[in-house]
């Protein structure tokens, strides 16, 4: 099996490199890395193609996107370029070769309204660029190549790159009263877990040809994210305790977490305060099971402070 991964250096990327190694032969490109006539950047959709010829990869697996949320409020057709464009790009290639494409799509398709968990067959109605990009991508990637998985996911994290546990982290350290918004709920998610998850499905599709039937009855849309729920603010609390208990020996600054509404920001893009996914639909199809939230948290934090200060 030959794997295409794009995005490589990114969060989920760089998880993906460790699961996907062992399945088969793996080309890994970034979009400043590409070297032999490669190209792995999205923003170059037409290089991509020719990439992808050339390789004539098994399985696509698009780790990379336009992610910048605010920003996308200001750059509508750099966040459609890289977001929906290269997706149908990669889907028309991947159709031609016969071949399965993994891509990853997020909780802002939803206006995130209610309080229960979305389903993937729920209507979609994004409150912002990003996510209105996404869901674009979404659509063409359906349309355009029939093997493919598109798994929807939230609130990712790694032990390397920005995210929001980090920011507490450091900020933990600088200030005595943080504030911290207690009206969005969702589920922390791990790059690990999603690598995890996407390798998994891979050996599903993959793992007898010959019920071929079988296998094309698992492409579709899944809900990807950690078990449980929680808020900005409850998850702060638990990462900077957590923090604590591990690293007693740090400057920890903070004395107050304070809970505050969404309004308290003033930010370019809205956020959906309903982020909640149902993965009822991964686990049966796939037979795993997911844990909670707190675990791949802890996971990281441990990762973090007993290697390096933040």
């Amino acid at each position: 099996m030959k794997i295409l991964l794009l995005g490589k250096n990114g969060q989920v990327g760089q998880a993906l490199q460790r699961t996907l190694a062992p399945l088969g032969e793996l080309v890994a490109l970034d979009r400043n890395q590409g070297g032999e006539g490669l190209c792995g950047d999205l923003g170059q959709p037409e290089a991509l193609a020719a990439t992808i010829r050339q390789l004539r990869p098994d399985v696509i697996v698009n780790a990379a996107a336009y992610t910048a949320v605010d920003k996308a409020e200001s750059e509508p057709e750099q966040a459609r370029l890289i977001n929906a464009n290269a997706p149908e790009v990669l889907a028309r290639e991947a159709e031609a070769l016969g071949a399965w494409l993994i891509h990853y799509s997020t909780d802002y398709v939803f206006n995130g309204s209610g309080n229960e968990p979305w389903q993937e067959t729920d209507a979609t109605a994004p409150l912002n660029v990003y996510g209105q990009t996404k869901l674009e991508g979404e659509l063409r990637v359906q349309a355009a190549c029939t093997r493919h998985l598109i798994f929807r996911t939230s609130w990712v994290y790694a032990a390397h790159g920005s995210n929001f546990a980090k920011t507490m982290l450091k900020l933990a350290q600088e200030r005595e009263r943080l504030t911290v918004i207690n009206d969005q709920w969702g589920a922390p998610t791990g790059a690990e877990l999603i690598a995890g998850v996407t390798a998994t499905a891979i050996q599903k599709v993959f793992e007898n040809k010959s019920l071929q039937t079988y296998q094309d009855a698992l492409a579709g849309l899944y809900h990807l994210v950690a078990a449980g729920e929680t808020h900005w603010h409850a998850y702060a609390s638990h990462v900077i305790r957590q923090a604590k208990m591990l690293r007693p020996d740090m400057p920890w600054a903070v004395q107050e977490i304070v809970p505050v509404p969404s309004t308290a920001f003033v930010i370019a893009a809205q956020r959906p305060h309903n982020s909640r996914l149902n993965t009822g639909k991964l686990q049966a199809a796939f037979g795993i099971s997911l844990p909670d939230w707190q675990q791949g948290v802890d996971s990281m934090l441990a990762e973090i402070l007993t290697h390096k200060d933040i």
